[in-house]
């Protein structure tokens, strides 16, 4: 289970637990999304124990612990245009290396205008080309590579 399968759990189990998720995902999707489903805390694998311990004792109190470069990257990720939920599904076929045909088809709409949700998320992510489309989502955690 990855941390968002476990808040998953916590949820549905109607569970009190308050969670800090610990990983080495830093991208401010990963950090929105852990926060929407339900974690106190956030932190990077690398942190230290000081920095562990007072998240501990910060969302055992009931706060909300997110250390300074967490909220710097959140910051950062909130001034910058969103991608809609369509153009994130056409970005992970992308990066998944299909063609804006294939894309098409899969999705049931016309190559034109996977074009233009390409040619959108190109300008939304500030990047030229796919594949800087791809390598933008996954440092923003819009995609994952398996």
């Amino acid at each position: 289970m990855d941390g968002l399968d476990v808040m998953a759990e916590v949820n549905s189990a109607k569970l009190k637990s308050r969670v800090v998720i610990m990983t080495t995902f830093e991208s401010e999707e990963d950090v929105l999304r852990s926060i929407k489903a339900g974690a106190r805390g956030y932190l990077l694998k690398d942190s230290t124990q000081d920095e562990i311990l007072d998240a501990i004792r910060r969302v055992s109190l009931g706060e909300t612990y997110l250390p300074a470069r967490i909220v710097q990257k959140v910051a950062e990720g909130l001034r910058k245009p969103e991608l809609s939920p369509r153009e994130i599904e056409v970005l992970q076929w992308v990066a998944a290396g299909k063609s804006n045909k294939e894309i098409g088809a899969q999705l049931f709409i016309a190559e034109g205008t996977v074009k233009t949700h390409v040619k959108n998320v190109l300008e939304k992510l500030s990047v030229v080309g796919r594949t800087g489309a791809i390598r933008e989502a996954v440092r923003r955690g819009l995609v994952r590579l398996d």
